[in-house]
């Protein structure tokens, strides 16, 4: 998850309640939050982090469930990359790979983001590989809060 327009602390904040409250879905663990600069994209700084979610939701249902999220908290999407109040992906759904026009799990670009494997690796250290950390090390990040964040 990650936000740079607004209050990107409350949008966070606000994602993590609206995640555990989805049909059929606890949320588990949160990541540290993280401060980045945008990757691939223009605008301030990037506030981000990593949830955990167990859910029953099939994975096109939870995708939805997400940007409904990101619609209430005023996404838009004017043009590939814009700066954005939330942005919520999926980054894995259990082992499951998907390819179809509206999901790709694994995400396709997350071994390729320090904003997306620093989190990971908090949560899930397993998932994410050392060489996969070193190949982004020379992206900015900075560990902000600790898991607790989502709770203050």
């Amino acid at each position: 998850m990650g936000a740079n327009l607004g209050d990107r602390m409350a949008a966070l904040r606000a994602a993590v309640v609206g995640m555990g409250q989805l049909p059929g879905t606890r949320l588990e663990r949160v990541s540290s939050l993280y401060g980045t600069a945008p990757v691939d994209a223009t605008g301030p700084d990037y506030l981000n982090a990593v949830a955990e979610l167990t859910t029953v939701l099939a994975p096109l249902r939870l995708l939805h469930a997400l940007q409904a999220l990101e619609l209430n908290a005023g996404r838009e999407r004017p043009y590939r990359n814009a700066p954005r109040t939330l942005d919520l992906d999926i980054l894995c759904f259990g082992d499951e790979a998907i390819a179809s026009p509206e999901l790709t799990v694994p995400h396709p670009r997350m071994t390729q983001r320090a904003f997306v494997l620093r989190p990971l690796a908090d949560l899930a250290p397993r998932r994410v590989a050392t060489a996969a950390l070193d190949a982004v090390a020379w992206q900015a990040i900075t560990r902000l809060q600790g898991p607790d964040w989502a709770r203050d």
